[in-house]
């Protein structure tokens, strides 16, 4: 069974992932969810919006030209833009609890982005999530500097 955390991070890589798809900010997408949590269909399904959502897509958004160089600079053999928009926004989650969120013990993010990647990306994704967060945690004392 889920936590509540690992739901609330879910429920971040999907707004990250709508908003990139969309070509939209994080922001928006979040308050179009929050909004249609509030006043729900019965035929919709909309899930709740966790306060830990909003914390990591706002603080995703927040950090997300640091997070975007970064994955630039150390994914090898990829461009931000040709990576799968799935392990694109799952690595920009990861990297934002990974850094900035010192609630969390890194490999739980680790674990967690791993499992986010197995669900909705393809069967290299898990390696390519781990590998990349793997390396921005050993750089995040000068990540954070």
């Amino acid at each position: 069974m889920a936590t509540a955390r690992s739901k609330a991070r879910t429920r971040a890589f999907q707004i990250l992932f709508e908003a990139d798809h969309r070509g939209v900010s994080p922001e928006r997408v979040l308050a179009d969810w929050i909004a249609r949590a509030r006043d729900p269909r019965p035929d919709e399904g909309i899930p709740q919006v966790a306060e830990y959502t909003m914390q990591l897509v706002e603080g995703y958004a927040q950090h997300a030209r640091t997070i975007d160089d970064l994955i630039s600079t150390y994914a090898v053999g990829w461009t931000i833009d040709r990576m799968p928009i799935a392990d694109r926004n799952v690595i920009r989650l990861g990297a934002y609890e990974l850094i900035w969120e010192d609630g969390t013990p890194d490999a739980v993010v680790l674990d967690e982005a791993v499992e986010i990647a197995k669900e909705f990306s393809t069967d290299e994704s898990p390696a390519f999530v781990n590998g990349l967060l793997a390396r921005f945690m050993e750089l995040k004392p000068s990540i954070r500097r």
